[in-house]
């Protein structure tokens, strides 16, 4: 059976909830919010998750400088300059194989050939010339001059220091020609690559040492709320432990930024507003989480646009609908909601496509696949939503389950999950069996 579709009268509620429970302490008072933030594209309708992050990183640019870094620093740090190859690679025609190294018109035309053993060469070595018979060769070895086939050590026969080859052989079997992998001149990496291990490997085949990168956007990171706690300290009444921090100091770090962890900001608005403007002159990006909804303690929407401009503010996805995009004090500004579910969805899908402009590199969104369903839901058409699921085998392939614990406060459940399913905004149900687009956590950080 379908879960029941929340309408409505219920969207109030899940508001609540996405904000972190922010909006329980005092109701929406929306026309008098948009008024004050102006103009634009903020009105009493919500921007689709594809505007939202087009119009954040439309916003900003690349920070401003680049260094050089040794290929055992560079990992994660993004590419200033285009790499372009400085020699071939491979650098000589080489053997593939351990074998023999031959002349291809040494071959009897019909049956197999016998042909004496005349030297070896192994990887390093120089180069031989081979006369009429064979050469013993072993992988990655340059071939000697005159070869130009390799016959695998496992097809021939060695007897009385001659090598029987089969018939067969095709010509030019078991070679590598200098600069097939890679020709020297190509552009081996595009600047704006973020550097993999798998680049810094092929940057070091090519005999590079050091690359030209940009300089990591510095974020200055704060959580809102009187009722956060340091993890670590005694809990007072009503207290809860600041998770967001700690969450987002990771995601951050696995984006490349710097991060400038400030810690706990108290629900006091001359305190939050003095506090953005001083994190703004020394950092690239301003994050916060929590007290963007309209309650009376959410102050950093007031303390931002006191100090700078809010650009949008509610976005059409689930969890994580009050997200604030703008700049503060000249700097650009995001906050996500309170809930750590919003805060993971939020900082996903908005801010990491803008740190990606802001860190120059170029950004490739994250690319759902199909899986199976193990689940039905129905649900009120319009936001663009992320179930948690976990995967799992069964007869007829793989399987997403929905993690019971759906509320976007749940940090369990984004810690015993896979990933997200993904629903877009036109649908309205899906049924147990039906596909789906799914991103693994791995994909997103």
């Amino acid at each position: 059976m379908l879960d029941p579709v929340r309408h409505d009268d219920d969207e109030e509620a899940i508001d609540r909830e996405e904000a972190g429970g922010d909006a329980l302490r005092r109701p929406k008072q929306a026309g008098t919010v948009m008024a004050r933030l102006g103009g634009g594209r903020i009105d009493s309708g919500l921007v689709t998750l594809d505007e939202a992050a087009a119009d954040a990183v439309s916003r900003v640019h690349p920070v401003a400088g680049t260094m050089k870094l040794s290929l055992a620093e560079a990992d994660g740090h993004v590419l200033a300059e285009a790499q372009v190859a400085p020699l071939d690679l491979p650098p000589f025609v080489n053997s593939a194989v351990d074998g023999y190294a031959i002349r291809f018109a040494d071959l009897a035309a019909d049956g197999a050939t016998s042909l004496p053993v005349l030297g070896r060469t192994m990887a390093g070595e120089a180069p031989a010339v081979l006369g009429q018979g064979a050469w013993r060769i072993f992988t990655g070895a340059q071939i000697p001059e005159g070869a130009d086939t390799i016959v695998m050590q496992e097809d021939v026969v060695v007897e009385d220091g001659k090598v029987v080859l089969p018939a067969g052989v095709k010509r030019g079997a078991n070679l590598r020609l200098a600069g097939e992998d890679v020709g020297r001149g190509d552009e081996v990496l595009p600047a704006g690559r973020r550097l993999r291990p798998q680049d810094l490997g092929l940057l070091a085949s090519l005999g590079l040492a050091e690359v030209t990168v940009h300089r990591r956007p510095r974020v200055a990171l704060f959580s809102t709320g009187d009722e956060l706690t340091e993890p670590g300290a005694a809990l007072g009444p009503a207290a809860i432990y600041d998770a967001n921090r700690v969450m987002l100091r990771a995601m951050l770090a696995r984006a490349g930024a710097e991060v400038v962890d400030l810690g706990i900001l108290r629900d006091e608005a001359a305190g939050l507003e003095r506090r953005l403007c001083e994190a703004a002159v020394d950092c690239d990006l301003v994050l916060t989480s929590g007290g963007v909804s309209v309650g009376e303690a959410d102050h950093v929407r007031d303390a931002v646009l006191a100090c700078g401009a809010l650009d949008l503010w509610r976005v059409a996805i689930k969890p994580g609908k009050p997200i604030a995009v703008g700049s503060v004090a000249g700097t650009p500004f995001v906050g996500l909601p309170g809930n750590p579910v919003a805060v993971f969805v939020g900082f996903a899908f908005v801010a990491r496509p803008l740190l990606a402009r802001l860190a120059g590199e170029t950004y490739v969104p994250p690319a759902a696949l199909p899986v199976r369903l193990g689940f039905a839901h129905a649900r009120k058409p319009g936001r663009r939503e992320f179930l948690r699921v976990s995967l799992e085998r069964d007869a007829d392939g793989i399987l997403a389950r929905r993690h019971p614990g759906e509320g976007a406060g749940s940090l369990a459940s984004l810690a015993q999950s896979d990933g997200l399913v993904v629903l877009a905004e036109d649908v309205a149900q899906v049924a147990e069996g039906d596909s789906a687009p799914f991103l693994p956590y791995a994909e997103l950080f």
